[in-house]
């Protein structure tokens, strides 16, 4: 049976959990009073859908489904978890907690999005307290993973472990804080920037551009991967992190920053920097920052992925919960099952060559452990290699395009595994082919070698249920 989310507040935030648990397979109750709720909520999952399957190398579930509802109550009825995203008055907040209260059910898990509010306030004049938490995410939150769980002294340990499943099963790192404070750990840290950041517009000493390009082009690339500390760490070289504090650490004595010592907000100070920031950004719409945002941040994760580090080894983990879901078929395999990720387009706005046979060679690894030389049996020493390859490119494919392959075996017997590919648009139209032939070899040796038995039965068991199927012609053949 699905799970149902439910969302009190679809704006940017609001808007960007819809679309997390959306494309998650959940189906998602909203309820917000702004007339222009659905609309919103629309370019929201719009975003959402042309990116997020971007940082997968599989399909996500099925989307669920919309439901834009008119009350808290039809919101939260039948909800595995409510998420409350409205504006930050506390008053407010804690008039939605009592009508939630009044109509979901005993065991749903609350939380809330709020950036600044400790749970023991939000909890006050509740029924059942233990069960609301604060849970912090970050825009856009159908990207970005990180969700700030606070629980304070009314934790429920159960209830934060049900909580952590669920936020992982959507791909989300719930990261656990144990004591209460205003605004929990990252908004702190972001504070601290930004008042020196205005500091330094303030002053005359920076620009809104230079302060950007200074993070971007520098710590900002750092701190994606490795965080503050151990990145200080790495710069502590051998000697590490206790050779850079006391390196470094006389520094903090210097008059570096003003830290809090908050210029005065005043009528110039915020035309000086709105100015600036026009000037920096002014020519790009609020939609085509947001584009190109996810577009940067869906290529950093994907490098991430690819290293296995930080908040790429999340992806992994996740995708291979979703699984490929490759299976023996009498008919041509789905090897392949996903979308063009903006990291395999060029120039062209579109798929490069040598995409196609990273999708190519990614559906001879299904094959491959379809029949049993999987992870496992290539760390025991053998393998298949790729010895001949042809590719015919039929047609273009876009960023976000969703592609299929499908994939036959025509020839398998001893050391040889001969493959046919034939890739698809989301409509059926055929994008490219490709026949592949593999070789088993010995990671010892690099030479070719016979299969392990079990491995050869389930070979030449694929390629005799495919023996009956249409061959390719002659001009697609090697």
């Amino acid at each position: 049976m699905g799970k149902t989310a439910s969302i009190i507040g679809g704006g940017v935030i609001g808007g960007g959990w819809a679309a997390r648990f959306l494309l998650n397979g959940w189906d998602v109750n909203l309820f917000d009073p702004d007339p222009q709720a659905e609309r919103k909520i629309g370019e929201v999952m719009a975003n959402a859908r042309r990116v997020l399957p971007m940082l997968y190398d599989v399909a996500l579930p099925s989307e669920g489904t919309l439901t834009h509802v008119a009350t808290i109550a039809e919101a939260v009825d039948g909800a595995d978890w409510i998420q409350e995203s409205v504006p930050e008055r506390l008053g407010l907040k804690q008039k939605v907690y009592a009508q939630i209260e009044a109509a979901a059910a005993p065991d749903a898990l609350i939380g809330s999005s709020t950036s600044g509010f400790k749970p023991s306030e939000l909890r006050v004049g509740m029924t059942h307290p233990d069960r609301l938490f604060v849970a912090h995410p970050f825009n856009p939150v159908y990207l970005l993973p990180l969700i700030e769980v606070v629980a304070g002294d009314a934790a429920d340990t159960t209830v934060l472990d049900r909580a952590d499943t669920l936020l992982r099963s959507v791909g989300l790192y719930p990261l656990r804080i144990q004591a209460e404070i205003d605004a929990h750990i990252a908004d702190r840290l972001l504070e601290a920037v930004w008042r020196e950041a205005l500091w330094l517009v303030k002053d005359g000493i920076a620009t809104t551009a230079e302060i950007d390009d200074a993070i971007r082009y520098g710590f900002g690339l750092r701190w994606a991967q490795m965080g503050l500390f151990e990145t200080y760490r790495v710069a502590g070289g051998e000697a590490g992190m206790k050779h850079f504090m006391a390196q470094f650490g006389p520094a903090l004595q210097w008059p570096w920053t003003k830290l809090m010592d908050v210029p005065e907000f005043t009528d110039d100070l915020v035309d000086l920097i709105a100015g600036q920031s026009d000037a920096q950004s002014g020519h790009l719409s609020i939609r085509e920052l947001e584009r190109l945002r996810d577009d940067n941040l869906v290529a950093m994760l994907r490098a991430l992925k690819q290293q296995n580090a930080a908040a790429g080894k999340l992806l992994n983990d996740h995708q291979a919960q979703i699984g490929v879901g490759t299976k023996p078929s009498d008919g041509p395999i789905t090897t392949v099952d996903r979308v063009v990720p903006v990291d395999w387009t060029d120039y062209n706005n579109h798929m490069n060559e040598s995409r196609f046979g990273q999708a190519f060679s990614d559906a001879a690894d299904a094959v491959m452990v379809l029949v049993g030389a999987d992870q496992a049996y290539v760390a025991g020493g053998l393998s298949y290699f790729t010895v001949d390859i042809r590719i015919r490119f039929l047609n273009e494919a876009k960023a976000g395009e969703r592609i299929t392959v499908r994939s036959q075996v025509l020839q398998g017997e001893g050391k040889k595994l001969r493959l046919f590919h034939r890739m698809f648009n989301a409509t059926g139209d055929e994008m490219a082919t490709a026949e592949q032939m593999l070789i088993h070899v010995s990671l010892e040796t690099r030479r070719a070698c016979s299969p392990a038995p079990d491995v050869l039965d389930k070979v030449e068991a694929l390629a005799a249920s495919h023996a009956s199927l249409p061959q390719p012609d002659s001009s697609e053949r090697l």
